[in-house]
């Protein structure tokens, strides 16, 4: 039994809204500030960063109302160009996609939760912290959408009302420090360094989640009316409440505090709010990374359990439990999710999914070029905002970090390159197990 459609706009938006907002803009600022002075620079990253989202959002709306199956770059990519390159999209999205997110927003939820009550130094707590809470997330998961739905919407609503109040209190309570957001000559020449490129590559995994509910459209009542709102809308209101943000921590926290450190939320807390109320803010950011999990163990399952119904080596994760989810899947990300958090630091695991991600993106995106020269009739379901220029922005920005990602951080690229040419083994031996298959039925025919 499959999960019928039941999410509308709210839930879609929701999903996106907490995938986006987690661990990345509570963290990403203080590796930032370490190569990049300008303030006006570092913000400039953010809304360089939000626009190729906002970008990429408006393709995958449309590519998600022509092709409305749950699967992600997985679907998209197996019919625009061929199903393998469709496979090895997926297979990212199985080992690293949504699995290290999953472990890096519980690794800094565990950071934050250490940190505000005194237990820096207590090495087992943050990884038994990180693993309690995704184990119960993903039991929450094996419930009905009904119960899923309604815990996505109320932590990820307490989690946008927490932002706007960090924001509304930051303006109006913190010392203002002394730095200045206007322009000067440094901001464009750190601008076109490769310092931001690579900085950039932060904000996007911050970013990351614009695409989230692409990957359960299968569970989106009228999708082709529904994905596109839920998409624009997530990611629109997302890139304000970054900016804005990001501004606050610059405005109240000094940058030399702020450098190095991932827990940037919460030396900024400290700074507007006091030390007590400061402790009590960030333990709510803390538990506001709750939604970030929810989301994408909401998501990520999906992409198994529908590469599950087409090819055999996955054939056991499309089975559902009688609620609809498909919990072998879900099992199976969680135990990516607690070797992840047991093996890898916080950082290596940014520029990993950063780039395997970016390049399953990019070449979803460039599909869109593919998919309209491919299709000539005008569909009457939603057409991207601004064609051709909106998806060559996205590209073009995406491009200039993949190829600085490359240069500046070669041995994480390059594993994350292995990794997705690893997923050609299984392809080949799913190849294989269905030759044998074929060969052991005409066998019995013929005797």
């Amino acid at each position: 039994m499959s999960a019928k459609p039941a999410i509308g706009v709210p839930v879609a938006a929701a999903i996106v809204v907490a995938n986006m907002i987690g661990t990345g803009v509570f963290t990403s600022l203080g590796y930032q500030v370490m190569d990049i002075e300008s303030p006006l620079a570092v913000l400039a990253l953010w809304v360089v960063g939000g626009l190729a989202a906002f970008c990429g959002a408006l393709v995958y709306a449309e590519l998600g109302a022509r092709m409305p199956r749950s699967g992600g770059e997985y679907h998209l990519l197996s019919n625009i160009y061929h199903p393998v390159i469709g496979f090895l999209a997926g297979f990212i999205s199985i080992a690293v996609g949504f699995a290290a997110p999953v472990a890096a927003a519980a690794i800094a939820m565990s950071s934050y939760l250490t940190s505000v009550v005194g237990l820096e130094g207590a090495g087992p707590w943050r990884p038994g912290i990180a693993l309690a809470a995704v184990l119960a997330v993903t039991l929450i998961h094996l419930f009905p959408l009904r119960t899923i739905s309604l815990f996505q919407v109320l932590v990820t609503a307490l989690k946008v009302m927490l932002i706007l109040l960090f924001i509304l209190f930051g303006f109006a309570f913190a010392a203002p420090q002394p730095i200045s957001f206007s322009y000067s000559p440094q901001v464009l020449h750190e601008m076109l360094s490769s310092e931001f490129a690579v900085s950039l590559v932060y904000v996007m995994y911050a970013y990351s989640g614009w695409n989230a509910a692409i990957y359960i459209v299968s569970e989106i009542r009228q999708p082709q009316r529904n994905l596109p709102i839920a998409l624009i809308g997530g990611t629109a209101v997302v890139m304000l409440l970054y900016t804005l943000l990001n501004a606050v921590f610059l405005y109240s926290a000094p940058i030399e505090e702020l450098a190095g450190q991932t827990e940037v939320g919460y030396i900024a807390a400290r700074h507007i709010f006091g030390e007590t109320a400061g402790v009590a803010m960030s333990l709510l950011i803390a538990f506001g990374l709750i939604s970030t999990i929810s989301a994408m163990t909401w998501a990520g399952p999906r992409v198994l359990q529908t590469m599950g119904e087409d090819y055999a080596i996955f054939a056991r994760f499309r089975r559902t439990n009688r609620n609809g989810i498909p919990h072998l899947a879900l099992l199976f990300q969680l135990a990516i999710v607690s070797y992840l958090i047991l093996s890898s630091t916080f950082e290596a695991i940014l520029i990993y999914i950063g780039f395997t991600l970016s390049l399953s993106v990019f070449l979803t995106v460039t599909g869109l070029f593919v998919v309209r020269a491919r299709d000539r009739e005008r569909p009457t379901h939603y057409l991207t905002w601004g064609y051709p220029w909106t998806p060559l922005l996205f590209l073009l920005i995406t491009g200039w970090m993949l190829v600085f990602l490359l240069k500046e951080k070669p041995v994480e690229s390059l594993v994350g390159l292995a990794t997705v040419l690893s997923g050609l083994l299984l392809y080949g031996w799913n190849r294989w197990m269905l030759s044998r298959a074929g060969q052991t039925v005409a066998a019995a025919v013929v005797d």
